[in-house]
């Protein structure tokens, strides 16, 4: 993630303002992010996970409890959000596409949303047995971004992976 994933889906994406980290997780993508310079909020929806950030990262980061579909963000208040590996756990597309509308309402203008997730295969679907899994397809993404409120929407392929890119 840290040497391939990562560096992959934000080349060229400025990471040292004020970033919005959507669904870290356990954190892995939060170090890398402040080890950028990133002035960073991250937003969680999973209370247990969003406390232990909030431990592990103290006085570092910002780290809030809510939904990525919900932000609880005022408009403009961010250079870029970014993503990383979570989508396909947003419950549905149109989730999905709040998702994508709520990051462009957080950016200010000429700000970038960009991203990961794994691409459909055998083994991502044997990894999800028993979790949430809706899958982002990559030849309709950049149209979603597009209706979401973004410009220049891009998607390429690598490996078992997709990568996104949008400005607002």
């Amino acid at each position: 993630m840290r040497t391939e994933v990562l560096p992959w889906a934000t080349n060229g994406v400025a990471l040292d303002g004020d970033v919005l980290e959507v669904g870290p997780g356990y954190g892995i993508t939060t170090q890398w992010l402040l080890d950028r310079g990133a002035r960073l909020t991250a937003i969680e929806v999973d209370p247990a996970l969003a406390a232990d950030l909030r431990a592990r990262f103290a006085d570092q980061v910002d780290v809030r409890e809510g939904d990525g579909a919900e932000l609880p963000l005022a408009d403009a208040s961010f250079d870029a959000v970014v993503c990383f590996t979570m989508l396909h756990h947003v419950p549905s597309p149109e989730r999905q596409d709040r998702l994508f509308a709520e990051a462009a309402r957080v950016l200010r203008p000429g700000g970038m949303f960009a991203g990961s997730d794994s691409t459909l295969s055998l083994l991502f679907r044997l990894l999800h047995i028993g979790d949430t899994m809706v899958p982002v397809d990559p030849d309709t993404l950049p149209d979603r971004l597009r209706a979401a409120g973004f410009q220049d929407a891009k998607v390429s392929r690598g490996g078992r992976s997709l990568r996104f890119r949008a400005t607002r």
